[in-house]
């Protein structure tokens, strides 16, 4: 279990987002996962700016609904993120208007809401998130989750789908380009561009290699 301590210098307010934050049952969305966008949101806020504390409970309770990847409602899961953690945070005597940033860096920081991020924190949380998405960690998740859901590795007649469409649901290389190969292109602040460079590169460098084995 990571401590509260972890998320310093906001270890107050992660001892009490700790026990709402996660869903213990994903290796993906767990709270390991909230700590590297923690430390991912940390270094762009280090160099971007914004309201700390805004983005440390945005951070916190991003995931905070859990819905798997292949469900109907997956589109709907940082609203409900947002709409729960406006709870919690209205029960700890946040301001309003505080409470509104932090709904609405949650609601905008998933790819699959398809929603625009207006707030410096907003943006900085989007890009710490799809850190986590790219790079060596992005592509174990990509696996992992390929694993929960039940899916192949590959197709081994065509894995690069030359000849037949996309479906990351039936095979989880599928998912390099439905979507992890598109995120370097959509950062939101200068830090996470750069970041999301050098994580873009090794995971190209992951499919290489791998289809290099196959």
């Amino acid at each position: 279990m990571i401590a509260a301590e972890a998320f310093a210098p906001f270890e107050a307010l992660a001892q009490e987002l700790i026990p709402h934050a996660a869903d213990a049952g994903d290796g993906s969305h767990d709270l390991a996962h909230i700590h590297r966008v923690f430390r991912n949101a940390m270094r762009i806020h280090a160099s971007e700016g914004g309201d700390g504390t805004v983005l440390a409970a945005s951070v916190l309770l991003h995931d905070c609904v859990a819905v798997e990847k292949n469900s109907p409602l997956r589109a709907q899961a940082s609203r409900l993120a947002a709409e729960k953690a406006a709870g919690i945070l209205a029960g700890l005597g946040w301001r309003q208007v505080d409470i509104e940033a932090a709904a609405h860096a949650i609601t905008t920081h998933s790819f699959s809401a398809h929603v625009e991020p207006h707030t410096l924190e907003a943006k900085i949380l989007q890009d710490a998130d799809r850190l986590d998405a790219i790079g060596m960690v992005g592509a174990a998740r990509c696996f992992y989750i390929a694993g929960r859901m039940g899916s192949a590795l590959y197709d081994p007649a065509d894995p690069l789908a030359k000849a037949r469409p996309l479906d990351d649901r039936a095979f989880a290389i599928d998912h390099f380009e439905t979507k992890l190969f598109k995120l370097a292109d959509g950062f939101r602040t200068a830090t996470g561009r750069e970041l999301a460079k050098a994580r873009h590169e090794r995971l190209q460098q992951v499919l290489d290699l791998f289809l290099d084995e196959i």
